[in-house]
């Protein structure tokens, strides 16, 4: 049997042009990139050998950090086996760390910034106590989570994705279905799946996508789309391993670019430069 392409799920920068790729495989590897978006350059950040719940992440609106979930089975180290860490993007070495010790809750979201310009983050944690913080970036006090939809992954990924401009329009038993206007009459549609028995090569978290034009009754499915998003003109979506862009006119998609192919990566030990 052919080996899974790289497993890609990005997080978008709502105020300046940089991304991060996490990029997922073998299983228990992970690494992240910086994507430049006005360039479409890339740049690696750093490997973990264990497992980041992409689900549970997210990147400061100035693009400047990134908070994340992360397990490696650890579970008598300091980190106990499982912790949320805020880094400087695209690096995974914390400035702020939560040891937790199971995979229930984890990661957080950022919600603003203070009046000195400091990010701001809610933690989706019970109560963890941290083994090292900074000053850097600011625990947001304040901010209360409209919507508890469960106490893993969708607890964060939801609430991000409605931050985000994406709408909740269908819950389903096995799936819920967001829409966010790209342009040109169309909506992209995100089936977000979660389910216990899911395809080969899939987590019981996953998405698949559609694009669907109301007025004219028109609908392409592309369920090997893994994520997608609108990247100011262009639709940017991940599948097979690599990311893509294209422009969207009445028709749909139109100029489809391949941006990169992450499949060929590999492990190697790289320090975060602070």
């Amino acid at each position: 049997m052919e080996p899974f392409p790289a497993r890609l799920h990005v997080l978008l920068a709502r105020e300046a042009s940089v991304g991060v790729v996490i990029r997922r495989g073998p299983s228990n590897r992970v690494c992240t990139i910086l994507w430049d978006r006005d360039k479409d350059k890339f740049k690696l950040g750093q490997w973990l050998k264990g497992r980041i719940y992409e689900r549970r992440s997210d990147i400061s609106a100035d693009g400047k950090h990134f908070i994340y979930f992360a397990m490696n089975g650890k579970w008598q180290s300091e980190s106990k086996g499982s912790w949320t860490a805020i880094s400087r993007a695209p690096y995974l070495k914390a400035i702020t760390i939560f040891p937790q010790g199971d995979c229930w809750l984890g990661g957080g979201l950022f919600t603003e910034r203070d009046k000195q310009g400091k990010n701001l983050y809610w933690l989706n944690s019970g109560g963890c106590e941290p083994l090292r913080t900074t000053s850097e970036v600011l625990e947001d006090s304040h901010f209360v989570i409209s919507k508890r939809f469960n106490s893993e992954c969708l607890g964060v990924y939801y609430p991000r994705l409605q931050r985000d401009g994406w709408t909740l329009t269908e819950r389903q038993p096995t799936a819920d279905l967001f829409e966010k206007p790209i342009g040109q009459g169309w909506l992209l549609r995100k089936i977000a799946h979660s389910q216990s028995k899911h395809p080969p090569g899939k987590g019981c978290y996953w998405d698949e996508h559609q694009l669907v034009h109301p007025n004219r009754g028109k609908q392409v499915n592309y369920p090997d789309w893994e994520w997608a998003e609108l990247d100011n003109d262009r639709i940017v979506w991940a599948e097979g391993g690599c990311l893509f862009a294209s422009k969207i006119d009445r028709d749909g998609l139109t100029g489809k670019k391949r941006l990169f192919d992450f499949n060929d990566m590999v492990f190697e030990p790289i320090e975060a430069p602070y």
